[in-house]
């Protein structure tokens, strides 16, 4: 296997780390932490959100950051502070730290995955970077597959603590290979002189270009509105999908488990099945293939979450969810008319998407608890998937070729 074969690999491992352990095993485990440390589900919509915030303000400071220390050491940093909080989680009992290394987590999130634009951009060639970001996109995946193995085999013994050891310990080990690799590949130190100079130029020509007036076109604008809304819906759909499951349909540890390894399964090879349509397709149609199969998913769980149904859900919303994560920075750097025009603009949607997240998780955790059902959650979460079609037909068509490094 090549080295920059090698690098990809292990950037999707670290995604799967961030988001697939920091961020969607706590979804995961809610119902048995609560029974342990008594929260409520204020607490959990109220601790989602502040991992939200967390993420949203690391992608103000990854974005800030990368130019002047590097991607690698940014992605390397971030895994070994993932690394560490996924493991002093299970040494917590207040439930306020608890919330706090989650936010830590949320932030890691960010700042591996902004990073990668940069790293990819130096050992991946430009004609393959497509299939490249799918794959990272789908990292997710892996991590929530990874948990829907080992949630049933411990939690039903009271064993949540272990679950956090076991990923904690496997990320020490992928953010060790990845330091090891890295430095191998010359990614430790700030980006290449080539590098440096292409992007200085393009900031340049950027400042005199007038770049402010790009960020008000209305392509940018959408996108960002599009990055919102993935935020306030996708987000929840996931955060509270144990609790809905297990406390409101009454479906087992085991069965709920199932249901999350159908969603990290699919999802790996969704985003590579998706983004090669897309190649195809157009990125427009396939943004609006996920997003018929994310308002068909919430439906399922509002009308019919009974029987097989919401494995078919899941399937749908793993198609959806992660895809489109590859899809969108695709779109932008088909649109953007330079590489730090796509940076800034792709920043920016980061940021819109963990505020969407934060106050859809937040938001889902009042609705649940005052109306006292999950329904009206993935009720509301169907009606936002439908403003999603709507904003994605009026997105202009994607112009060929795009930035080019």
């Amino acid at each position: 296997m090549r080295l920059n074969h090698v690098i990809v690999v292990l950037l999707t491992a670290l995604v799967a780390a961030t988001y697939g352990f920091g961020v969607y095993l706590f979804a995961q485990l809610v119902p048995d932490m609560r029974a342990a440390l008594g929260f409520d589900l204020v607490y959990v919509g109220a601790v989602t959100a502040a991992g939200q915030f967390g993420f949203l303000v690391c992608a103000l400071l990854a974005a800030w950051l990368t130019p002047k220390v590097g991607g690698g050491r940014m992605i390397l940093g971030s895994g070994l502070v993932c690394a560490v909080a996924l493991m002093l989680i299970p040494c917590a009992n207040n439930i306020y730290l608890i919330g706090a290394l989650l936010t830590m987590l949320a932030g890691t999130a960010a700042t591996v995955f902004v990073p990668m634009v940069d790293v990819i951009a130096r050992v991946v060639a430009p004609r393959y970077r497509g299939m490249a970001m799918g794959l990272v996109s789908s990292g997710t995946s892996y991590g929530v597959f990874v948990n829907s193995l080992l949630v049933p085999i411990y939690a039903p013994r009271g064993e949540w603590r272990t679950v956090w050891w076991l990923v904690g310990l496997l990320t020490v080990v992928m953010a060790i290979a990845v330091g090891w690799v890295f430095r191998r590949a010359g990614l430790l130190g700030k980006a290449s002189a080539t590098g440096t100079t292409v992007v200085q130029a393009n900031q340049a020509r950027v400042r005199r270009a007038g770049f402010p007036t790009e960020l008000l076109t209305s392509w940018v604008l959408l996108v960002w509105s599009m990055n919102f809304f993935l935020g306030f819906a996708t987000f929840p759909f996931q955060n509270y999908l144990s609790s809905y499951l297990r406390t409101e349909l009454g479906f087992g540890v085991e069965y709920t488990a199932h249901i999350w390894a159908v969603i990290g399964g699919v999802g790996m090879f969704a985003g590579l099945a998706v983004g090669w349509l897309s190649d195809r397709i157009g990125l427009k149609v396939a943004m609006l293939l996920v997003y018929v199969c994310l308002v068909c998913a919430a439906l399922i769980f509002v009308l019919h979450p009974s029987g097989h149904w919401p494995l078919v859900a899941s399937v749908l919303f793993s198609t959806a969810f992660y895809p489109i994560f590859g899809l969108i920075p695709a779109y932008v750097s088909r649109m953007a008319s330079s590489a730090s025009a796509a940076v800034a603009v792709f920043g920016i949607a980061n940021v819109m998407q963990g505020t969407g997240g934060m106050l859809g998780n937040y938001g889902a955790g009042l609705l649940a608890s005052y109306s006292g059902t999950f329904t009206t959650v993935y009720t509301g979460i169907g009606l936002v998937g439908v403003v999603l079609l709507v904003l994605t037909v009026k997105l202009p068509a994607e112009t060929p070729g795009g930035v080019v490094e």
